[in-house]
């Protein structure tokens, strides 16, 4: 057999025991004559010394450098005292190298792999990714979500749902997203799109009477990219029939909160999982997927300065605009310099300007201090709760910039001042979206999240006449500033699902001409039903602290959507093109 057992997993226990090993070449040391080997496979890396006078062993362990591959058989042996290494798990023993045979040697490789990798180029790490998969750091992310997964599975199955596999080639339809899409050679000019997510195929599960499904399923949007996005991705759909939004939270929370003690114990979380409007979570934190390890909420002082002679205030509110302030600790700065800074990034928000006030051991200072009354600055620091050396920020102006504003500048303050917790995971639930939003470029009506999502019932009666105050049964989990995931209650009725297609501007023909599968279907008995999608990657983005998820995904694409390892995308033969019926214009 190549191996008894596995470098990172022996102990003291192990001490006498003859062990073959296998495994790469992670660091090499000659100590004139006597050499040491930290041997490294995926459970972790055990030290290998090879004695003078070992023969092949010692000429074998001469001839090993990084990266190499070996097979050895040895003997487990306590380290002398003064040699433990108590910063490894296998500190406390080494192995005598009695034989060693090289597997396969290596070049020495273009990318460093005994550090975390942060400060490697990335396109360098994404070009070797084989290798960059080899560090420590990226192996623990990989199986943390393989345990992850696996729970997930474990716990849906205990709970009756069945994982069901989906298609990855179906009909291109609106959803939020541009699709990639694949030429069909048998069918010229007709295209089939990569799924941006399952959405319509689980409703027609439940249209099955399948009642409960879920899937770990490959995603993929032809979007703009950032940290939290990858034009293809992993999420955890699930489904549910005779349910109500109630129904679906608990069961996703029950999931989230069995899971995060299992496979990262160090974690803490808040239970219950509190719930917030929509717009509520724009009212107090100016965005809906709000990070709620620390509070610093956003306070409408519009009543207190209604009647201020100050026309920074006074102007914005006369046109119907409010004042809304956040306040920060002293660590904040209220020097000229930091408060141009924050200005400047509220500004960027979309503010016009900001005013501040400061409370000192000398008094009240600020640019705000001489514009307001001593009534008026008193019954700001009631309203706020400010106290000797905070500062208070104020944007002035139409309440969803104010807030948008000043979400960004408490965001800022979070990482400048490292106030969230990073042990912590603050799950939230943001409810009653509004169900659409004005396309001012199409002028007309789309969709929040997807046009399947059922409007509150009290809302129908309004659908056609006020679709601005029509709010939808759709709902988010959102954590530490991400949203990790959007659900709804489905339409399950033809009669309502043709009545929002309308609403968004489809003709009834168009309608059926892009969804006639699901019309047709929801004639046939379809039952209410709902669910939603946690993202995978983006809950193991934060469960394993890392900045991206791209660090917890094997083999990612990077943000031009590009794949360096394979050089893709790539130029196809003109043989293939002709194929598929396809001309590339110039």
């Amino acid at each position: 057999m190549l191996k008894t057992h596995n470098c990172g997993e022996l102990r003291l226990s192990h001490a006498g025991q003859e062990v073959s090993l296998a495994g790469w070449v992670h660091r090499r040391r000659d100590h004139g004559g006597l050499i040491f080997i930290d041997l490294r496979d995926r459970s972790g890396l055990v030290q290998i010394t090879v004695q003078p006078g070992r023969g092949e062993a010692h000429s074998v362990a001469e001839k090993a450098r990084g990266e190499f591959v070996l097979k050895l058989d040895g003997v487990v042996r306590p380290r002398p005292e003064n040699l433990v290494n108590p910063n490894l798990p296998t500190g406390e023993i080494e192995v005598l190298a009695d034989s060693i045979e090289i597997l396969n040697p290596a070049k020495a490789p273009p990318i460093p792999l005994d550090d975390d990798g942060y400060r490697t180029d990335e396109g360098q790490r994404l070009k070797y990714r084989y290798l960059d998969l080899r560090r420590a750091r990226l192996q623990e992310n990989i199986i943390l979500r393989h345990k992850t997964i696996k729970f997930i599975r474990d716990y849906l199955d205990r709970l009756g749902f069945l994982e069901i596999e989906t298609p990855m080639m179906i009909k291109s339809t609106p959803e939020g997203a541009r699709d990639y899409v694949v030429p069909s050679r048998l069918q010229p000019g007709r295209f089939f799109a990569l799924p941006q997510s399952p959405q319509q195929l689980k409703q027609l599960l439940m249209v099955a009477g399948y009642e409960r499904y879920f899937q770990i399923a490959r995603c993929m949007r032809d979007e703009d990219l950032r940290g939290d996005r990858q034009p293809e991705f992993t999420q955890l759909d699930l489904e549910m029939s005779f349910v109500d939004r109630d129904d679906v939270l608990a069961v996703v929370e029950g999931l989230v909160t069995a899971l995060i003690p299992v496979v990262t114990p160090h974690k803490r979380i808040f239970e219950p999982f509190p719930r917030l409007s929509y717009a509520e979570a724009m009212a107090r934190f100016g965005t809906d997927k709000p990070d709620l390890r620390f509070g610093m909420g956003i306070v409408d002082i519009t009543d207190t300065l209604r009647r201020s002679e100050a026309r920074v205030f006074a102007e914005p509110i006369a046109s119907g605009g409010t004042v809304r302030a956040i306040v920060a600790p002293s660590s904040a700065g209220s020097s000229r310099k930091e408060v141009d800074t924050m200005t400047d990034l509220v500004k960027a928000a979309g503010a016009k300007a900001m005013a501040t006030l400061a409370w000192t051991a000398e008094g009240v200072k600020g640019t705000a201090a001489k514009l307001l009354k001593d009534s008026e600055v008193s019954e700001i620091v009631r309203r706020l709760e400010a106290k000797q050396g905070d500062l208070a920020c104020m944007v002035a102006g139409r309440a969803d910039v104010a807030s948008k504003a000043l979400g960004a500048l408490r965001l800022d303050f979070r990482d400048r001042l490292n106030l969230a917790p990073p042990d912590l995971l603050a799950f939230a639930w943001v409810i009653d979206f509004p169900m659409f939003e004005w396309d001012e470029e199409e002028k007309h009506w789309s969709f929040i999240h997807h046009p399947f999502t059922m409007p509150k019932q009290e809302h129908l009666d309004i659908l056609e006449t006020d679709p601005g105050a029509v709010l939808s049964d759709a709902y988010d989990l959102v954590c530490n500033g991400y949203e990790l995931s959007s659900g709804s209650i489905r339409i399950h009725r033809r009669d309502i699902q043709a009545r929002i297609f309308r609403s968004l501007g489809y003709s009834d023909e168009e309608a059926y001409r892009r969804f006639g599968h699901m019309l047709d279907a929801f004639e046939y008995g379809a039952p209410p039903h709902g669910g939603m999608a946690p993202g995978i990657d983006r809950l193991i983005m934060l469960l394993a602290d890392e900045p991206n998820i791209r660090e917890v995904i094997a083999f990612p694409k990077t943000a031009s959507a590009a794949d360096l390892m394979f050089d893709a995308p790539s130029e196809l033969d003109p043989k293939h093109l002709r194929e598929l019926h396809l001309q590339i214009l110039e």
